[in-house]
């Protein structure tokens, strides 16, 4: 690890420290404010020095819960993941106040001082790490503090990789060299940047790489202090969440499928439930707007709901049942066989050839109202009633057809564990852009490590990739 990132891990201690005091004292002029002080006088036994006093022993138990919750761990976490554990971290931290005082017999009188310190430190504290999370940012954007690294791996899968530490400089990743393979010329090469100090860590960008090599490279890394990160394949990425039993002294490990289980499945089930009748009401106007030009455009059905032959549309769902599915229609009549056309096939071709999806970049089938409504996604607004319903969810794996899904290999169908979403890790990832083995992974990634915040993050970011129509088609 470097000096830089220690820096930035241990600078936060007195900054949490100092934001706390100041949402404590600041708690305390707010309530001495004329404007409250005309509400309700304020009767407070504490000067504000003997108050200030108080205000830093509480900081320091602050700080300590801080620190059980991981929040000074040099570990990356996401922005989202930052603030989600600030929020808890402070309301824990206020409940331990309020029992210690409680069990104490300490009589504290003003309620109102005590919530708004705990608002204030919620905010000052999430302010003050932004602050700092930008710093270290724009340091990494000038180079300062940087990671440099040699990626190992063929090209199709290392390039995506080196193309996007690139792009996102802010997350510390400079990419020095990239080899192939690694072999006694990729050593010594590696060997000689490490002695010269251009090098900082290894990436294994092979997911097909055989166990010789990945030991020998992680001997290696071991061996010369150099950090060492790998690409993980379908499998690998299957057993990421494990249990170790032991029976009769033997350990025995459960792989978890996925949290959403038990009461992670009760509160995803709960949360679609209201959000999802919120959100048809706030767009119905929308979806009648959307149905009348799309009525008006080609009289008939406004949604896609049938197959040409009468049969209801259906999509594949949770365990692999599948579900009638609809949505706006953006397509021609009878559009559905036109992907089974050999002729059409020939002409227009397949984005995604040698996968089991069909997609086009610029279909012909499409209106061009459907068009509208595609590149802003709102031919999905009626999948709101199937969230309703109970059939999809806000987020999870996009539903697939069922010829589709048949062509899956077996590994992949481990996304049919959850209910199929409106949104989901891929489409905030780049959607349409992605690889079918891509989108799998992130699905594979978003089921076993699902949580309430991770829902959240995924719902506030998919306006944005939809506004700037990132690999939407």
């Amino acid at each position: 690890m470097k000096k830089i990132e220690r820096f930035f891990a241990l600078i936060l201690i007195p900054l949490d420290f100092l934001a706390i005091v100041a949402a404590g004292t600041a708690a305390y002029y707010v309530r001495f404010h004329p404007f409250f002080t005309s509400i309700r006088a304020a009767e407070f036994p504490f000067d504000i020095d003997r108050y200030t006093d108080l205000v830093l022993v509480v900081a320091f138990v602050w700080l300590f819960v801080f620190a059980i919750a991981g929040l000074y761990s040099f570990r990356q976490r996401s922005i989202a993941s930052e603030l989600s554990r600030v929020l808890l971290s402070c309301s824990a931290a206020m409940a331990v106040i309020f029992a210690t005082l409680f069990f104490s017999r300490f009589f504290f009188e003003s309620r109102f001082i005590a919530i708004a310190a705990w608002l204030l430190a919620i905010v000052f504290v999430c302010v003050e790490r932004l602050v700092v999370r930008a710093l270290q940012r724009s340091l990494l954007r000038l180079g300062i503090g940087q990671r440099q690294v040699v990626v190992i791996g063929k090209p199709d899968v290392s390039k995506p990789l080196i193309d996007f530490f690139q792009e996102k400089q802010r997350l510390g990743f400079r990419v020095v060299e990239r080899f192939s393979t690694f072999d006694k010329k990729t050593r010594e090469k590696i060997l000689k940047m490490r002695k010269n100090g251009t090098v900082d860590e290894i990436i294994l960008a092979e997911p097909e790489a055989s166990r010789e090599m990945t030991l020998e490279l992680l001997a290696f890394t071991d061996n010369n202090q150099l950090g060492f990160r790998y690409s993980a394949d379908l499998f690998s990425a299957a057993v990421g969440r494990s249990v170790i039993h032991m029976f009769a002294g033997i350990p025995v490990i459960e792989v978890k499928k996925t949290p959403l289980d038990g009461w992670g499945a009760i509160y995803k089930r709960l949360f679609d439930t209201l959000l999802s009748l919120v959100l048809i009401i706030l767009t119905l106007p929308i979806q009648i707007l959307v149905a009348t030009a799309l009525f008006i455009e080609q009289p008939g059905r406004v949604l896609f709901s049938r197959l040409p032959n009468g049969k209801k549309t259906m999509r594949i769902g949770e365990n692999g049942k599948p579900f009638h599915y609809f949505k706006f229609r953006s397509m021609i009549k009878n559009a559905h066989t036109f992907r089974f056309d050999p002729k059409f096939i020939e002409k227009y071709g397949n984005q995604r050839e040698g996968t089991p999806l069909f997609k086009l970049e610029d279909d012909p089938r499409v209106t061009p109202v459907g068009k509208f409504i595609r590149k802003l996604s709102l031919d999905e607004l009626p999948e709101f009633y199937l969230v309703l319903l109970g059939r999809m969810s806000l987020v999870g794996p996009r539903p697939h057809l069922p010829e589709e899904v048949d062509a899956y290999q077996p590994q992949q169908k481990k996304v049919h564990t959850v209910k199929p979403g409106i949104t989901g890790l891929s489409q905030i990832s780049g959607r349409a852009d992605l690889d079918f083995d891509d989108e799998v992974r992130l699905d594979v990634y978003y089921i076993e490590h699902w949580s309430p915040w991770l829902d959240i993050y995924i719902l506030f970011k998919t306006p944005l990739v939809v506004l700037f129509k990132k690999g939407a088609y």
